[in-house]
């Protein structure tokens, strides 16, 4: 046998074996019969190159910048995967998540095969008849999938297909699919290399091309948003009345900032917190029409027992739409750290040596006492190759979350593209200091008129200066922040002037009762049962979430203390969405309000704000931990 490339780590070969009688054909002159050739887009730009040479450089590896890509087809272009078993019983989730496009043995959705990445033969025009050929899987066959396309479509490659001398003379095109992300790199690198073996009077030449899986990407604030989604509550009680107002509200400021399509709302689980149980992400390649081939991939939370991560699978999954979500979560995993809200994603940069063309991922950890997210969802986000988790510390948070101190805000026309938001606890306290200073120490700390069942808070600002705690959680969360700035500074290079500095401000509660954990379900709490729950200053109490783990006696976690403005969505390149600020009003203005619209009208930003006291404020979240976005993915995640 005569081999025209080099060896592979995992192999899906399609060798041409054997021979079958014929009618005559020509034969060979004294020279060899002609050898096998296979392309496949080594170049990304959707054309597979059997004329010319721009496919050929590099076909027998992978780099980041270069190499044939196939998609995960984990999709359900036709919705034909059932989400209730016999009788409507529910599936189970590993049932759930068993079916795609790539679970079945055919070709799904258009008749274009879009999914699918290109793999074909250079013609072989003087092949004699004799020649046959029998495609086959020699390793990764649990993970590929391979058709061929004749007359009457696409064929799946099997253990008995045939390829005759008249398609290997024409060129044969082959469609190529995975069933799965990579999620551990000891167990499959996600490479697949197709060979091409050909067989003719006695002698047989093969030739291999190298494919690996598109990684799974997050999103980035530099690509724009499409589309927005929350949590519906049903009812008429106050806190649904209060939910479905905040809905109201958020679909309107997406209207205003130009985004086009309704919001998408769960509404089966009343999980409020449509950032925490996932994160939309994406895999693409470059279609065979040269256009981005995208399907979104709805990252489920590493949280099991949190049912409102089967809502992606029973209403989002579809055309162009797939979930995934990891397996083997443990139960000393700290629980917290696991929702989504604990995962953002620095905008693309190079830095040190190192580049991060789609950008590169942020997760919290509790270095206090080494608490990590799952270790299934570290080895699957590392195993994609391109956004390397950085991890902050998150210790001093009661949630443990990184969206509740920083965020990356766009920063057009500068060389980098994009800022740091960082929460400033220094900068809250002294507004608060000069206001007491001006003579304003008998203002009300908030502004928040309250209701009915949920009283507005009491404190003053002179209260809130003398409290207990306020200067010290907030001195110290001041802290932690610059060490975690640090951090991202050394990582990424950004300056101090390429830092935003929101006024903020953070506490662990007051001495009557700590504000509630943000919970994985907020209770729906009617008239009858909010108060008990809430202490003289009508924030709620303590209420520990499942699996929670309690701080140690040197552990001083917090909470924001006014809504944290950092913790909002961006809608748009110039369109920021924060929680209104309900801080202290002093000749007719919010103080907190107008130095949050000075700190973000520098950055080149319109604010504009939305009333989440009652809906995630006191349950330890803001708009940002009840909200997510579906953002463009249209541009090439291989080029910076």
């Amino acid at each position: 046998m005569v081999r025209t490339s080099h060896a592979r780590r995992a192999t899906l070969a399609i060798s041409v074996i054997g021979a079958v009688l014929a009618p005559a054909a020509p034969v060979f002159a004294a020279g060899p019969p002609p050898s096998a050739d296979l392309r496949a887009d080594v170049n990304r730009d959707g054309r597979v190159d059997v004329a010319g040479a721009t496919d050929t450089a590099g076909e027998d590896t992978w780099t980041a910048a270069r190499g044939a890509v196939v998609l995960p087809n984990i999709d359900d272009d036709t919705k034909r995967c059932a989400t209730t078993g016999p009788g409507g019983k529910p599936l189970s989730d590993a049932r759930l998540a068993a079916c795609n496009d790539a679970s079945d043995t055919r070709v799904n959705g258009t008749a274009d095969a879009a999914d699918l990445a290109r793999v074909r033969s250079v013609p072989m025009k003087d092949l004699p008849a004799s020649a046959t050929g029998t495609p086959a899987v020699v390793a990764g066959a649990a993970r590929t999938r391979v058709f061929v396309k004749r007359a009457g479509g696409w064929d799946r490659v099997k253990g008995n297909t045939r390829l005759t001398a008249a398609e290997l003379r024409s060129g044969v095109e082959f469609g190529v699919e995975v069933t799965d992300v990579v999620r551990d790199t000891a167990v499959w690198d996600g490479r697949a290399v197709l060979r091409l073996s050909v067989t003719s009077g006695g002698r047989t030449t093969s030739d291999d091309v190298t494919l690996r899986v598109a990684p799974l990407l997050t999103h980035h604030h530099l690509q724009n948003a499409q589309q927005v989604m929350v949590t519906k509550v049903p009812g008429k009680d106050p806190y649904a009345r209060r939910q479905q107002a905040f809905v109201q509200g958020l679909a309107k400021e997406a209207k205003a900032a130009g985004i086009t399509k309704p919001l998408v709302t769960f509404d089966k689980y009343q999980d409020i917190w449509a950032q925490d149980f996932v994160e939309p992400g994406y895999v693409s390649m470059t279609g065979p029409d040269g256009r981005r081939q995208v399907i979104r991939v709805m990252l489920r939370s590493a949280q099991p027992d949190r049912e409102s991560g089967r809502e992606l699978f029973e209403k989002l999954r579809g055309n162009g739409v797939g979930v995934v979500q990891v397996s083997g979560v443990r139960d000393s995993e700290e629980w917290t750290l696991n929702s989504m809200g604990n995962l953002e994603t620095v905008p693309p940069y190079a830095h040190g040596g190192r580049s991060f063309p789609a950008g590169r991922i942020i997760m919290g950890e509790r270095k206090d006492d080494g608490s990590k997210p799952a270790r299934a969802m570290r080895t699957l986000l590392k195993a994609q190759g391109f956004q390397d988790p950085l991890f902050l510390d998150t210790s001093w948070l009661h949630v443990g979350h990184v969206d509740e101190f920083v965020q990356f805000l766009p920063a057009p026309g500068t060389a980098r593209g994009w800022r740091i938001g960082i929460a400033d606890p220094e900068a809250g306290l002294k507004l608060l200091r000069d206001a007491q200073k001006a003579g304003h120490g008998s203002t009300r700390m908030f502004s928040v008129p309250g209701s009915k069942d949920v009283p507005a808070p009491k404190e003053t600002i002179a209260q809130a200066l003398a409290s207990k705690w306020l200067v010290a959680d907030n001195t110290m969360a001041a802290q932690r922040i610059r060490a975690n700035l640090d951090v991202l500074k050394r990582e990424t290079g950004v300056t101090d002037a390429e830092i935003v500095r929101v006024p903020a401000l953070f506490t662990r509660g007051t001495e009557e009762g700590e504000r509630g954990a943000r919970m994985p379900r907020l209770k729906r709490m009617g008239a009858g049962d909010l108060p008990d729950a809430v202490d003289e200053y009508g924030q709620q109490k303590r209420l520990p979430r499942e699996g929670e783990r309690a701080a140690g006696p040197a552990t001083v976690m917090t909470s924001a203390y006014v809504p944290g403005a950092v913790n909002g969505v961006l809608l748009g390149r110039d369109r920021y969405l924060a929680p209104k600020q309900w801080g202290p009003v002093i000749g007719g203005k919010d103080v907190f309000t107008a130095a949050v619209n000075a700190a973000y009208t520098r950055a080149g930003l319109k604010v504009a704000y939305i009333d989440d006291w009652e809906t995630y404020h006191l349950g330890m979240g803001e708009v940002h931990c009840g909200t997510n976005t579906l953002r463009d993915a249209s541009r090439a995640w291989w080029k910076l």
